[in-house]
C-alpha cells in the first residue's frame, strides 16, 4: 500500500497556478470592460448575449467532453458530428412518447450506439480512425433521416423531417441572486456589470441538462485525473505498451472511453432538441460536433481548456443567432485586436520573431478593418463562428501537445 504526500514545493505550484489563473480572469474582465466602453456595445456583456453564449456553448462543451475521453484514451472520436445527430433523434423520439427524462437517456443511449461502431471498427479491427470517424457522420445523418421519416411522419407536430410538441426539461432560477445580478448588470458600472450579467445569465431560467453538463464536466476531470481508473485510461492514450505490461486491459478501457465519448455526444444533440430548442429537424447540429473537436484541440485535451474554448465558441455562435450580432462582432475586433497584440508581444519576448510580426500584422489589419466600419455585415456574422474556429487553431497550434498515442494503431499482446 502506497500513499502520496504533497510536498510544500507542489503546494507552492499549485498556488502559483491559481493566482496566475485569478490574475487573468482580472485582467480578462477588465479588457472585455474596456472594450465595451470604448466601442459604446453594450450588448457585448448583456445578460441576453451571455445568455446565448451558455446555450450554444454547452454543446459544444460536450461534444469536446467526448471527444476528450476518447483520445485521452488513443481512440480519434472524428464521429462526434454523427453521434450527436443520433443523439438528436433519440432525445425527440423517447420525449415524445415517454418523457424529457427518457429522451435525455435515448440521446446518450444513441450516441453511445454510435460509438460502438467506431469502437468496434477502429479498436477491434484497427481501420483508420478518421476513415471509420467520417464514416459514422454519414451513417449518422443517414439513419436520423430514414428514422425521421419512419416514425415521425404520422405524429401530431411531426414530419418526415422535424418534430415538436414533446415535453422538455424543467428551468430552474435562484430567487435573489437572478434579480439582484440583473438589476447590477443594468447599471453599466465599469467590470463590476460584465460579471454581474454573466452571473444572472447563470442563475436564470438555467436548465437541468446545463446543470448535468457542469456536473459531468467536473465528474470528468476528476476521473480522469485523480482516480487509478482515470491514469490507466491516460495510459492507453500515451503508451498503451506499457500499459499492457503493468496488467492494464488496453482493449477493455480503449472500449470503454469510447462509449462514454458517444454517450457524451449524444447528451450534445439532446441539448440541442431540448434546450436550444424545443424540437427536432433532421440535421440539426448544424457543424456542431465539429466545433467541439476544434474545442477540445485547442484546450490541449485538458478539461479547463476545453471549458475556455467552448464558452468562446459558443459565445460567438450565440452572438451570431442575435438581432445586434453586427454590433457586437464589430466590438469584438477591437478586442481581437488587444488579444492578438498581446501575444504578438508575448512571442517576441520569448524571442519568436516570425511569429510576433506575423501576429502583429493580423492585428494591425483587423485594427483597421474595425476603425473603417461601424459595423459588420449580416452574412459575415453568421461565419463568425466558423472563421474564429479556424483562426484560434492556427494561432494556438504551437502550443498543442496530443496524447502521444492518440490515433496510432493497437493490437492487443504487441508489447510482448
Amino acid at each position: 500500500m502506497s500513499t502520496t504526500t504533497t510536498t510544500p514545493r507542489s503546494d507552492s505550484r499549485i498556488r502559483t497556478f491559481q493566482h496566475a489563473w485569478l490574475l487573468l480572469a482580472l485582467v480578462a474582465v477588465v479588457t472585455v470592460a474596456l472594450v465595451r466602453v470604448v466601442t459604446g456595445a453594450d450588448q457585448l456583456t448583456a445578460t441576453g448575449t451571455l445568455r446565448a453564449m451558455i446555450l450554444s456553448a454547452c454543446p459544444i462543451l460536450l461534444a469536446a467532453l467526448g471527444g476528450l475521453w476518447a483520445e485521452r484514451a488513443g481512440v480519434v472520436n472524428i464521429g462526434l458530428e454523427g453521434q450527436m445527430l443520433l443523439g438528436t433523434w433519440g432525445a425527440a423520439f423517447l420525449a415524445y412518447h415517454a418523457g424529457p427524462y427518457a429522451g435525455v437517456l435515448g440521446a446518450a443511449a444513441m450516441g453511445l450506439l454510435g460509438a460502438l461502431l467506431h469502437a468496434v471498427a477502429t479498436v477491434t479491427f484497427g481501420v483508420d480512425h478518421i476513415v471509420s470517424g467520417v464514416a459514422v457522420n454519414i451513417i449518422g445523418l443517414g439513419a436520423i433521416g430514414f428514422l425521421a421519416k419512419a416514425y415521425f411522419n404520422d405524429l401530431e407536430g411531426g414530419g418526415p423531417r422535424n418534430l415538436s410538441g414533446y415535453q422538455t426539461l424543467p428551468r430552474v432560477t435562484v430567487p435573489g441572486v437572478s434579480d439582484g445580478a440583473a438589476w447590477l448588470a443594468d447599471r453599466h458600472v465599469f467590470g463590476i456589470s460584465d460579471v454581474a450579467a454573466l452571473v444572472a445569465a447563470a442563475t436564470t431560467g438555467v436548465s437541468l441538462l446545463t446543470v448535468l453538463v457542469v456536473v459531468l464536466v467536473a465528474a470528468s476531470a476528476y476521473i480522469l485525473w485523480r482516480t487509478p481508473f482515470g491514469l490507466r485510461l491516460r495510459s492507453c492514450g500515451e503508451a498503451p505498451e506499457a500499459a499492457e505490461t503493468l496488467g492494464v486491459n488496453v482493449i477493455r478501457y480503449k472500449y470503454v472511453a469510447v462509449l462514454v465519448s458517444g454517450a457524451l455526444a449524444g447528451l450534445g444533440g439532446a441539448y440541442l432538441t431540448m434546450v436550444s430548442s424545443s424540437s427536432f429537424t433532421v440535421g440539426q447540429t448544424n457543424g456542431t460536433g465539429y466545433i467541439g473537436l476544434a474545442a477540445m484541440i485547442f484546450g490541449n485535451w485538458r478539461p479547463g481548456g476545453i471549458v475556455t474554448a467552448s464558452l468562446m465558441f459558443g459565445y460567438t455562435d450565440g452572438v451570431s443567432l442575435l438581432p445586434s450580432g453586427g454590433i457586437v462582432v464589430h466590438a469584438l475586433l477591437l478586442l481581437i485586436t488587444l488579444v492578438l497584440a498581446a501575444l504578438a508581444l508575448w512571442r517576441l519576448r520569448q524571442g519568436n520573431l516570425r511569429s510576433a510580426l506575423t501576429i502583429g500584422v493580423i492585428a494591425v489589419a483587423v485594427l483597421v478593418w474595425y476603425l473603417s466600419t461601424d459595423s459588420v455585415p449580416r452574412a459575415f456574422v453568421g461565419m463568425t463562428p466558423y472563421v474564429i474556429t479556424l483562426f484560434v487553431l492556427a494561432v494556438a497550434s504551437q502550443r498543442l501537445r496530443m496524447p502521444a498515442a492518440d490515433g496510432k494503431p493497437y493490437r492487443k499482446g504487441q508489447a510482448g
